[in-house]
């Protein structure tokens, strides 16, 4: 008997409405699983590359260094990554995590770390001048005058993070990727065009959700392009 006109699944085709429907769970979940180990990772990177990067701008020694190391981090490839972090974290999604922190840091470092190199000598003196002392200076001045940049590196990181979470998959903990997984060993064409597409669109609409948060946490770069 063959497969009737409406059954795309049993023709295993690309697009297939069907697989929507009656897979819709194992699809939420992978979804809610990949925005999970993104954000998760994104967070404490940027937690931990903003000290780094105040620390390389207020001591010029320890830029080389800083940026050195999340430099090296950054050209190793993932499986091996993940298998030098095995050890320590084993099949988890924390060896996830882990990986894509440690990718971030060189994302974020450098854009924060440009963004307040970038800050005018002038503007830091004259806040000296109406005695703000370097606490202040750098939450009230330094901070959001680099955020502009540093907003373009966490985009960049946070769309990094979406696509390398899809390796996490060799661990089973890969979201979407997963199922891209799985679908290539099966031949499975739905399942696997679903899954890819998914990711980027979820790219995609976190990358326009962060440039909304950049327009409108920094108001001030509207009117200069107005």
């Amino acid at each position: 008997m063959t497969a009737t006109p409406d059954d795309c699944l049993a023709r295993n085709e690309w697009i297939c409405g069907e697989y929507l429907s009656t897979r819709s769970a194992i699809l939420t979940d992978a979804v809610l699983q990949h925005l999970q180990l993104t954000a998760v990772s994104v967070l404490i990177a940027l937690v931990v590359a903003f000290p780094l990067a105040i620390a390389a701008r207020r001591w010029r020694w320890a830029a080389g260094p800083v940026l050195a190391v999340t430099t090296v981090l950054y050209t190793i490839p993932s499986l091996a990554m993940f298998s030098l972090l095995l050890p320590v974290y084993g099949l988890s999604a924390s060896i996830v995590i882990a990986g894509l922190v440690l990718y971030s840091l060189t994302l974020l470092v450098r854009n924060i770390l440009a963004g307040l190199r970038a800050v005018p000598e002038e503007t830091r003196q004259a806040a000296r001048g109406m005695g703000y002392g370097p606490v202040r200076l750098l939450l009230a001045v330094e901070l959001p005058l680099a955020l502009p940049a540093a907003m373009a590196g966490l985009r960049i990181a946070t769309v990094s993070a979406i696509s390398l979470v899809t390796i996490g998959a060799i661990v089973g903990y890969g979201g979407l990727g997963n199922l891209i997984y799985a679908g290539m060993n099966t031949y499975f064409k739905a399942q696997v065009l679903t899954a890819s597409v998914l990711c980027v669109v979820i790219a995609v609409a976190a990358d326009l959700l962060l440039l909304l948060v950049q327009r409108f946490a920094t108001p001030w770069t509207r009117a200069v392009s107005t």
